[in-house]
């Protein structure tokens, strides 16, 4: 089964549950859902916690595709109650780190915009 663009969005739309935790901390602000190389979708949700101990919905989706023994990222996409929300630079460099052959993630970046991770990290740092 093709997954489609609307339909990655909407899975990462529907984790969405923002709360207030503890000395004011978010959590469930942004979702990720990814596509990987062998047709699943993974879920993960970010958790912005002081100190620099959060992370972003990207990360904790990746987490959990590499817990289930997986690495390459077909696509994936990040969204807020906003929209569609780019990874940042520190997710761009992680999901390039996880498997060479995510250079060439498709990156939802916009209701109709999809990018190469190669297009938003054109410089990373092990490039020849």
């Amino acid at each position: 089964m093709q997954i489609t663009d609307a339909q990655l969005i909407e899975r990462a739309k529907a984790i969405l549950k923002p709360r207030k935790i503890r000395h004011n901390m978010t959590i469930g602000d942004v979702g990720c859902a990814l596509l990987s190389d062998s047709g699943t979708i993974y879920l993960g949700v970010c958790m912005e916690i002081v100190c620099g101990i959060g992370f972003c919905a990207e990360h904790s989706a990746i987490a959990a595709m590499v817990t289930a023994g997986e690495q390459k990222i077909k696509k994936i996409v990040a969204v807020s109650e906003y929209g569609i929300v780019p990874p940042c630079g520190r997710c761009r460099e992680f999901i390039s780190q996880i498997h060479e052959e995510n250079m060439n993630t498709l990156v939802i970046i916009g209701k109709d915009k999809v990018v190469k991770l190669k297009e938003l990290l054109p410089y990373c740092w092990d490039s020849k």
